[in-house]
């Protein structure tokens, strides 16, 4: 979405502010730097050992903010020499080093407003009576090295959220205490669907219940691509340093892989899968009537990011990709462009997320390699096919890998936020005769080079079901469900046709549980209503053993009535959901 450079002003503002109000607060603090970011913006400071700044000093610092705004003071804007800048910040030595690593001759500007004055490139507004004084909050503070190096002192980031008028804060904030409810890491427990061990960072630990959902959307997705032309593959999850030498990883990569030795070899655990996808394609010879070749592999790879990255099952170090790589020839591209863009609708439109569709087309950036007729051929493909599709979509010039162009898709959850998922990208490069020399027989007889395409819907599947997780605060379609079915007795007389019906249900594929405990059925449906979310829950009495029925009380019963089903009805009922990925229950 574009930035709205205005807002970024406010907010870029703000952040001087907070730190004049925390000087005059604590006038002994080191002040580093205070950019704008999304939502808000932020301000490093180093507080003296005897004073640090808490959250319980918010109150006070947003007191102190709105006195400085009510001032209706000028931002000022000054250009100064490199003299005149050491001399002004001499007391500030994080504010010295930037200037003393600023290039000779490179323009040194001020901000100040009222009697505070930073090192800014600006831009800022002009007044503060231009911000709304009930328009912002600071939330947070963390730990923050400085320069990104930890080897640097650790400084205070305080965290704040800005916007144009009060009602917009609250807004934001509201969705804050939802995203909260939301969020996947407690979901995740009370919904026993997996767990993260803090001795193990990045890895999941996944139970029944969130590997069952696991699996379905596992086999969802394969279900999907083979009725789209794909075969399955598998590649392994250690290959030889050598492999990764030559697809160019080894160079640009190897500080994100775990490498490991064997008999004095190094091998590397694959942090990608299309290395392995060129070594089956090479593995005969190939005609070019065996193009495209669409190759998908569930690969699972493990990646060495850094332990503060790591976020839930969002982020992870260990993660299955619903990965495929397509060979084909160069006419090709723009048609099985088009295929994927199609196959990609299709499956986020199973999970609501068809709507709010954002595409964006990502151009040669300028260290592309490969002449520009071949790029601008390519970008043209992508961007017909994009239409092709009906997608519309914005240019992000520049931001192409060296190697291609490519697509990025960001579909829109329940609470507005951005999830950046599918990609296609185009590669020249890994099947050239410089890195993994993969070939085909062309209708002339002579050998050529495929184009390689590398695409995701998902991307990674932890990620999409963290994202699934928080999208529908657990209340998960019932295609999706690991709990479809809750059969309830309304007392223990009942517990042998409650488990009657539940087995008649999982002999036609439908997950379903018999709750035959001695706790009481209204507690029984409280905790599978609360906890499970479950889409339906059977109740069976006297009358529904008799009659060889279920009466059906629905996940959302203030808004549909419950029903009464004859077992064949309701099984056809869940089945006929279950085919068509019913977005809902």
């Amino acid at each position: 979405m574009a930035v709205d450079e205005n807002l970024q002003k406010i907010r870029h503002s703000l952040a001087h502010v907070m730190a004049e109000a925390v000087l005059h607060l604590i006038p002994e603090t080191k002040i580093a730097i205070g950019p704008a970011i999304d939502n808000g913006f932020y301000y490093d400071f180093d507080f003296p050992a005897d004073r640090k700044l808490t959250e319980a000093d918010f109150p006070a610092v947003e007191k102190e903010m709105r006195k400085i705004l009510a001032g209706n003071f000028d931002f000022v804007q000054k250009e100064v020499t490199r003299e005149e800048a050491l001399e002004l910040f001499k007391d500030q030595p994080y504010k010295l080093e930037l200037i003393k690593d600023m290039p000779e001759g490179e323009k040194i500007t001020t901000y100040t407003q009222d009697t505070f004055t930073d090192l800014c490139r600006g831009p800022h507004v002009q007044n503060t009576k231009e911000i709304n004084a009930q328009s912002f909050k600071l939330m947070k503070t963390a730990g923050a090295y400085w320069r990104g190096d930890s080897n640097r002192p650790m400084l205070s980031r305080v965290y704040a959220v800005a916007f144009y008028k009060p009602n917009d804060l609250k807004d934001y904030l509201t969705m804050l205490e939802e995203a909260d409810k939301r969020d996947h890491r407690k979901i995740g427990v009370q919904m026993d669907l997996f767990h993260l061990d803090p001795e193990d960072p990045g890895q999941v630990f996944w139970h029944p219940n969130g590997w069952s959902m696991y699996v379905t959307l596992q086999d969802y997705m394969r279900e999907k691509v083979q009725r789209d032309g794909y075969v399955e593959v598998n590649t392994p999850a250690i290959m030889p340093r050598t492999l990764w030498e030559r697809s160019g990883h080894w160079g640009h990569y190897q500080r994100n892989m775990f490498i490991t030795e064997s008999e004095k070899r190094v091998f590397a655990v694959k942090p990608m899968n299309c290395p392995g996808a060129l070594e089956i394609f090479k593995s005969k010879v190939r005609s070019y009537k065996d193009l495209p070749l669409r190759m998908a592999e569930f690969g699972h790879c493990v990646r060495n990011e850094p332990s503060g990255t790591l976020h839930g099952i969002m982020r992870v170090r260990g993660f299955v990709q619903d990965d495929a790589h397509i060979l084909c020839t160069e006419e090709q591209i723009e048609a099985e462009v088009t295929k994927f863009c199609n196959l990609l609708k299709d499956v986020y439109k199973d999970f609501g997320f068809d709507k709010n569709l954002l595409v964006k087309l990502s151009t040669r950036p300028e260290d592309h390699v490969g002449d520009d007729a071949t790029w601008d051929h390519a970008e043209a493909a992508l961007s017909a096919a994009c239409k092709s599709a009906g997608l519309e979509f914005e240019i992000q010039e520049g931001e192409g890998a060296f190697y291609g162009p490519k697509l990025e898709f960001t579909l829109i959850d329940a609470l507005g936020r951005e999830w950046q998922c599918g990609t296609i990208q185009l590669d020249y490069q890994l099947p050239s005769a410089e890195r993994l020399d993969a070939q085909y027989i062309g209708s002339d007889n002579q050998k050529h080079h495929p184009v390689m395409l590398h695409r995701a819907v998902l991307g990674s599947l932890e990620r999409f079901m963290g994202i699934l997780v928080e999208n529908y605060a657990g209340a998960f379609p019932s295609w999706l469900h690991f709990e479809q079915a809750a059969v309830v007795p309304v007392s223990p007389d009942f517990n042998d046709y409650a488990q009657k019906v539940c087995d008649f249900l999982r002999c036609a594929k439908i997950r379903a549980n018999a709750y035959t405990s001695d706790e009481n059925m209204k507690g029984k449906i409280k905790t599978i209503s609360q906890e499970h979310k479950t889409p339906y829950i059977l109740v069976v009495g006297a009358k529904e053993q008799e009659e060889e029925t279920v009466t059906c009380r629905f996940r959302f019963s203030s808004q549909i009535p419950q029903k009464t089903f004859k077992l064949n009805e309701f099984r056809d009922y869940v089945l006929d959901k279950v085919a068509t990925h019913f977005n809902g229950i």
